[in-house]
């Protein structure tokens, strides 16, 4: 049974930083994008960032110099790094997995991933 489990959210003070990570088990997804969304209070769901197999990166235009994603193929894992953060930054957090094998820039789509975590808290107060 394929499983996301993300963890690192928590509460943070504006201009402070938190690392997410994700972590797959189930099978192997050294081969596929992974990525991240995030869903505020009374907003759909949105995309943050994702990072294909070969490392190529997507980024919101929002958190673009602020997040960064990158991934650890041996451990399964996928990170976000978040600098800067802002009171606008306060979701659920959730990574998710792409099976359509591309090697180039990774898709922003919700639709287009497959697997999905529960989701893990940022909260940043200002």
């Amino acid at each position: 049974q394929v499983q996301l489990v993300e963890s690192g959210g928590g509460l943070v003070q504006a201009g402070g930083s938190l690392r997410l990570s994700c972590t797959a088990s189930g099978r192997t997804f050294s081969s596929f994008a992974m990525g991240w969304f995030r869903e505020a209070p009374g907003k759909e769901r949105e995309f943050v960032a994702a990072i294909s197999w070969t490392g190529y990166t997507s980024y919101a235009s929002s958190m673009k110099g602020r997040f960064t994603i990158s991934r650890d193929n041996a451990k399964n894992t996928v990170y976000l790094q978040m600098n800067s953060l802002k009171a606008e930054d306060t979701a659920v957090y959730y990574c998710a997995v792409d099976l359509v094998v591309i090697g180039g820039t990774p898709r922003k789509v919700e639709s287009e991933y497959d697997y999905w975590g529960q989701g893990t808290q940022v909260t940043v107060s200002s």
